[in-house]
């Protein structure tokens, strides 16, 4: 199981997660774009980070809602879904073109992450996007009960993550962060990274035992305790 983790969440002067100190760790760098954070220059110095470290790069789109940090949903219709990933992706994509480096997958943001996952008419377009793009890219999406169904509609290989922190509901959607039980603390999200290596399941809300088949492990690197955290799930997995 590889390790994922949002970054090049920076922008301007304004400093957002500890990049350089998580990276390390990881596998995957979700990079931001520019829509709900990051700029050029962020996503230069965060692609040089992952060249250094020898960690695959994707890219991480998301609304237009700086203001929102991307948390906030839109109604698009769905050729504007499709150009607004177009051009950021794009925009990515050439940045680590020029780097030497390639794009691997598509993880969307926040809002737009749980549309994809909640609305039919969102993932097709997302689907679609990803379908047309001018390399191929896999999508990164949340590893459900209804994985068969996503499946199903791919048009181009899909990569299904868990989350090491975040409470799991029955049905495999993750609990609201609204809710006081949404958000693991740490034993709990060791707990539950060992469940998901050892034998392929997390503990539900309601304390039912959900089989999930995930191919990535998102995690954070927002501050120090998060990165410390990150460390400990790295010597869980197998080697």
């Amino acid at each position: 199981m590889l390790l994922n983790c949002d970054l090049g969440e920076s922008f301007g002067n304004w400093k957002m997660g500890l990049d350089d100190e998580v990276m390390p760790y990881i596998d995957q760098a979700n990079i931001a774009c520019g829509f709900h954070a990051g700029d050029p220059d962020v996503m230069q110095r965060t692609l040089l980070q992952a060249k250094k470290h020898g960690v695959q790069i994707g890219a991480h789109p998301a609304y237009r809602d700086l203001q929102g940090f991307g948390r906030r949903s839109m109604s698009l219709h769905r050729q504007e879904i499709i150009n607004l990933l177009h051009y950021q992706v794009g925009a990515l994509a050439a940045m680590a073109e020029v780097q030497g480096m390639r794009l691997s997958y598509v993880k969307p943001h926040g809002a737009l992450y749980n549309d994809m996952m909640a609305k039919t008419e969102v993932f097709d377009a997302v689907n679609e996007a990803m379908a047309t793009f001018s390399q191929p890219l896999k999508l990164m999406l949340l590893a459900t009960q209804d994985a068969q169904k996503f499946q199903a509609a791919a048009k181009v290989e899909l990569l299904f993550e868990a989350f090491a922190d975040r409470r799991f509901q029955d049905n495999g959607q993750l609990t609201p962060r609204s809710h006081p039980d949404a958000v693991l603390d740490g034993e709990q999200t060791l707990q539950q990274v060992k469940l998901l290596v050892e034998e392929g399941v997390v503990i539900t809300q309601s304390g039912k035992k959900l089989a999930l088949h995930a191919d990535t492990l998102c995690v954070h690197g927002d501050n120090a305790h998060a990165v410390a955290m990150v460390r400990q799930i790295r010597d869980i997995l197998p080697q």
